[in-house]
């Protein structure tokens, strides 16, 4: 890897119960090779964590260790969204749920002393504004869980506040399938194109290299309409 050049984190998961196959690890490589493509000043790295409540967190630790991110983007999926939801939030908690080896959590806390909650490390409503300008689902969510996702969540803003420099830091939930042939009158249905491109938005957001947009009023409605949703 080149000396000097910033590197951009984007990570996914693998299988898990009931999710035999995980659409971020199908998203995630294709997006870093995009990235590597367009964010030429910007080291890319990309990992499909194993679904597990020690492997995910001990990894992300490594990559923190090793690449010290400039940004960090997490994706997950979830039954709850309908579109990009982006993570506010991140829970010290473990639900007693079995991961992908069939193992529960050591403990119901991600930390035994943590705080209770940590706020996103992401321009959270910068990007719901750039997505909703460009008529991409998308949506704030100030619940990840409290399994593996938002496990990782709470350890990556550790991590991140650790670093020397300020890094850039979240979490992307989105859909658990693609949505190809339920078009809307609203906003474009969640198909591969609008994953890739709506996760490349999202990293140039966090790069500061997207316009900046003024949530109009339809799109504020919309957004509203869409926590409501996965609120449900």
């Amino acid at each position: 890897m080149p000396e000097g050049r910033p590197t951009i984190l984007l990570t996914g998961f693998g299988p898990f119960p009931g999710t035999p196959e995980n659409l971020t690890s199908r998203l995630v490589p294709e997006l870093a090779k995009r990235a590597a493509r367009r964010f030429r000043g910007h080291a890319i790295v990309s990992e499909i964590f194993p679904t597990e409540w020690a492997r995910a967190p001990q990894r992300l630790a490594e990559l923190y260790l090793e690449h010290s991110p400039k940004v960090v983007l997490h994706f997950g999926v979830s039954e709850r969204a309908t579109g990009f939801a982006v993570e506010t939030t991140a829970f010290n908690r473990c639900a007693a749920t079995a991961d992908a080896s069939g193992v529960l959590p050591s403990a119901a806390h991600i930390e035994s002393e943590g705080t209770e909650s940590l706020p996103t490390r992401l321009p959270s409503d910068d990007i719901v504004a750039h997505l909703s300008a460009l008529n991409l689902p998308v949506a704030l969510s100030g619940d990840a869980g409290s399994y593996i996702c938002n496990t990782v969540f709470y350890r990556t803003l550790h991590h991140a506040a650790a670093l020397p420099r300020t890094a850039v830091a979240g979490f992307i939930h989105i859909p658990t399938k693609l949505d190809d042939d339920a078009a809307t009158s609203d906003t474009r249905p969640f198909d591969w194109n609008v994953a890739l491109l709506g996760s490349m938005e999202i990293i140039r957001v966090c790069l500061g290299l997207a316009p900046k947009h003024d949530l109009a009023p339809r799109a504020t409605a919309l957004q509203a309409s869409r926590e409501d949703r996965v609120a449900r």
